[in-house]
């Protein structure tokens, strides 16, 4: 299966304001026609927008601030003609996971969205986690990432993934955090890939900060950094990342 994780910027201004950018945003999905694929910083109107342009999709997921349409979503899209929901929920990035709220030191509320998608054709079960961990404090990064990796252990028993925009390095607390739960950076397993930075700030910077997380039985075969201009044009101020995965028998 293919999967991307994507950041598209819930802003910007002027020329890379969001609805400068929606199409660029979306020639990337359609281009790279993922199985599954984690977005951050999806506003509703973002929603709104991918839902009406990639129909073969559906998602998972709430908006941040209240559980409802206001704030930022970390959505599961998949595609419905591959995958039925078994299983979805939301959880808050913080000591009360059950409701809206900030967590530890965060300067915003941050969420993780999940789905259980079982392929149609075949029978088989996964798991894909979805998040966006604060870009401020380092207790709510390191402690959102090993709640996602609690929550995440329910499903051992399915290939499980879990993508997103840490806002942290390799170097982290977060991402050992994350690493010593179990889970294995697709960049680093599979044969093909690279060791480009995913978050660029529209080409004035370069920091790998964007991961797909794998564990329970998932291969990684091919992995990159979607680093493609569109008409000259950056689609957002991340590159999106795209893994192909196999499972284990």
């Amino acid at each position: 299966m293919r999967v991307m994780s994507f950041n598209v910027l819930c802003g910007g201004s002027g020329q890379k304001f969001w609805t400068k950018r929606k199409t660029l945003v979306r020639d990337v999905i359609r281009k790279y026609s993922p199985d599954t694929f984690g977005l951050q910083e999806a506003h509703y109107r973002w929603m709104n927008y991918l839902c009406a342009e990639l129909p073969e999709y559906d998602y998972v997921g709430v908006g941040r601030d209240n559980g409802k349409r206001l704030g930022e979503f970390s959505p599961v899209f998949y595609k419905k003609d591959k995958y039925e929901v078994v299983e979805t929920g939301n959880f808050w990035l913080s000591e009360t996971p059950e409701k809206p709220g900030k967590g530890w030191d965060a300067a915003c509320v941050r969420i993780c969205s999940y789905a259980v998608l079982q392929d149609k054709a075949t029978g088989e079960k996964i798991a894909h986690f979805n998040t966006h961990l604060d870009h401020v404090g380092p207790i709510a990064q390191s402690e959102g990432a090993k709640l996602i990796a609690e929550r995440a252990d329910v499903f051992r028993n399915i290939p499980t993934i879990v993508t997103g925009d840490f806002n942290v390095t390799p170097d982290s607390g977060a991402y050992k955090s994350i690493t010593a739960a179990g889970f294995e950076d697709a960049r680093y397993l599979a044969t093909e890939s690279d060791d480009c930075g995913t978050f660029h700030y529209f080409g004035r910077r370069n920091e790998m900060i964007d991961f797909i997380f794998v564990k329970n039985g998932f291969r990684p075969t091919s992995f990159r950094t979607v680093t493609d201009l569109i008409d000259g044009k950056f689609p957002s101020d991340h590159y999106p990342v795209l893994a192909e995965l196999e499972t284990e028998i």
